[in-house]
């Protein structure tokens, strides 16, 4: 699914969060918004996802004019950086809840969700942890789980607002290549929020860095560190 951004803004009482940003991103591409804290990466990404209206501009999907359209029906996959698993549900409750509050002949049968379930376990690499609880998990298994969740629907793109901030290095590591993996098996676009530059290059097909609610350089990482396009990219790669 191609993603348009057209001349996106956003403004919180008087402070521009985001100033006439505009993004092309190609249909399963994968794209890093990295910038410091303040500079609209995680407002863009809401607005990407219907959690946050724009004050101006338009957002596309494959073309299509999804701007006014609910987040509910945008056919996307949403992965926080706190996991917002619900703790008194099982592993596979929590992966199957999109599904189960799906509506009329679009809800899948029970048999049908458990299959689904058992297929995302094996591509998260959890298998046979459906009866665990969210409290019974370390904290990279929660976030697995959490992308598990997200793409229980068959999304046509996946947004995470920085998936990583709350785990360990070596943990971090680990899911980094993970969901690299799992990106390239499902065919998503998928666009990611972070702060961390080396997490950002050893992802992304493509890093838009964002600073002051612009898009100071989109391009792949190796463009960046070559030839960086502003004084504040150079600085903030370096």
């Amino acid at each position: 699914m191609t993603i348009s951004i057209e001349n996106v803004s956003k403004t919180f009482d008087t402070q521009s969060a985001l100033n006439g940003v505009s993004l092309a991103i190609e249909d399963g591409a994968f794209v890093a918004l990295l910038g410091p804290s303040g500079s609209g990466k995680t407002t863009l990404l809401r607005i990407i996802a219907g959690l946050a209206a724009a004050d101006g501009g338009r957002i596309l999907f494959g073309g299509e004019d999804v701007t006014e359209r609910p987040v509910q029906k945008r056919g996307i996959g949403f992965v926080f950086q706190q996991y917002a698993l619900f703790r008194h549900m099982t592993v596979a409750q929590n992966i199957a809840f999109g599904l189960t509050v799906m509506k009329g002949k679009d809800k899948p049968d029970r048999a049908a969700r458990d299959r689904r379930v058992q297929e995302l376990l094996e591509l998260v690499r959890l298998p046979g942890l459906e009866k665990r609880f969210p409290a019974q998990l370390s904290g990279g298994q929660r976030q697995r789980v959490a992308l598990a969740r997200a793409l229980a629907r068959n999304p046509s793109i996946l947004l995470l607002d920085e998936p990583f901030g709350a785990l360990d290095a070596k943990v971090r590591k680990e899911l980094r290549i993970a969901l690299r993996e799992i990106h390239d098996r499902v065919g998503l676009t998928s666009i990611f929020v972070t702060h961390d530059r080396e997490e950002a290059f050893a992802l992304a097909d493509k890093v838009a860095i964002l600073n002051l609610g612009k898009i100071e350089q989109f391009a792949p990482p190796q463009e960046i560190e070559s030839a960086p396009a502003s004084d504040f990219v150079r600085d903030f790669v370096s």
